[in-house]
């Protein structure tokens, strides 16, 4: 009776362990880390999910912005985050893509370090030019760039950023060569193109180049993505005179790798249903966003894609940042 009642002891312990360790979840607040500063796109984004996602979890999302090293600080952080699904991340072409191959010591790997959740949306940059320029249309950046090699400038908001490697892989397949002028931000970006002093194109956000060409400032060329954005339908995609063409930028979520299933799965879930909730999806289309909602597998096939092709860019035009 002795035995038995000790081997009963025992075994009320550890099923009392095993409740314990498969306590629901979420049982607190999720932090959504944001890698970049507060307002830009991936911090709206965020915002905008959560809003409805948190409700649906039961719980409440805390945002955390770490920006750095276009989004490599924060990035790094919640790489090295517990895999407890307590902690997921707004991810990037530039953190989940391009930094990969950009940076010549970046302090996590975009896939091994990171488990895919959901795409957000993604978005085409725009090729603009004053509406005074003499560029009335792509294929005449090209025969300038090809004729007078460095008579074209295109400024980009950085070193690394899509609206510097959208130039990059222009250059690459037109065989045309322009000058690249970075600045700290699209603001001062637009504006160098704006007031005509070191900038004549710009392969600019398609969101923050919006209101300029609305206004009539700037005239739009060409849409990078693959095929014509349904928020400027009347602007042709550059991939219509030049084949292949194709650059988005794109916002996706990341929790750190080893979550376990059931939480990914879960995560997943609320986070597509957020995306295609009808005042999100309306939110992300006014600002020229295409709604995403690719399960985690989709996410991970196409962010290897990305880093494969980035990666090819980046080697073939000798781009390094320290």
């Amino acid at each position: 009776m002795h035995r038995r009642s000790i081997l009963a002891g025992v075994a009320a312990v550890l099923a009392a362990g095993s409740v314990l360790a498969q306590a629901p979840w979420p049982a607190k607040p999720i932090t959504y880390v944001v890698p970049f500063g507060a307002g830009g796109t991936t911090d709206v984004l965020a915002r905008l999910v959560t809003q409805k996602a948190g409700p649906a979890l039961g719980t409440t999302f805390v945002i955390e912005n770490k920006p750095g090293a276009g989004g490599s600080m924060g990035s790094d952080f919640t790489a090295k985050a517990a895999p407890d699904g307590y902690t997921i991340q707004g991810g990037t072409i530039s953190s989940h893509a391009i930094n990969a191959s950009l940076y010549a010591k970046l302090p996590y790997d975009p896939i091994k370090n990171f488990q895919p959740i959901t795409m957000i949306g993604s978005m085409p940059n725009i090729l603009v030019v004053r509406a005074e320029s003499p560029y009335k249309t792509v294929q005449d950046v090209i025969a300038a760039a090809k004729a007078k090699p460095g008579s074209v400038n295109y400024a980009s908001s950085g070193n690394g950023t899509s609206q510097h490697l959208s130039g990059v892989f222009f250059e690459q397949m037109t065989g045309g060569k322009m000058v690249h002028v970075p600045y700290k931000s699209s603001a001062e970006s637009l504006q160098a193109l704006l007031s005509g002093q070191g900038a004549d194109i710009i392969f600019e956000n398609l969101a923050p180049a919006m209101p300029h060409i609305k206004a009539g400032k700037l005239r739009a060329l060409g849409v990078t993505s693959a095929r014509r954005s349904s928020a400027v339908p009347e602007v042709p995609a550059i991939a219509e005179t030049l084949p292949g063409f194709d650059v988005v930028s794109w916002q996706a979520i990341f929790a750190p790798a080893g979550v376990p299933k059931p939480i990914v799965d879960r995560l997943s879930a609320e986070m597509i249903k957020a995306v295609n909730d009808p005042e999100v999806k309306g939110k992300l289309v006014a600002q020229g966003i295409e709604p995403g909602g690719m399960s985690p597998a989709e996410l991970a096939a196409f962010q290897k894609e990305e880093l494969d092709k980035w990666a090819r860019v980046i080697k073939a035009g000798n781009i390094k940042v320290e």
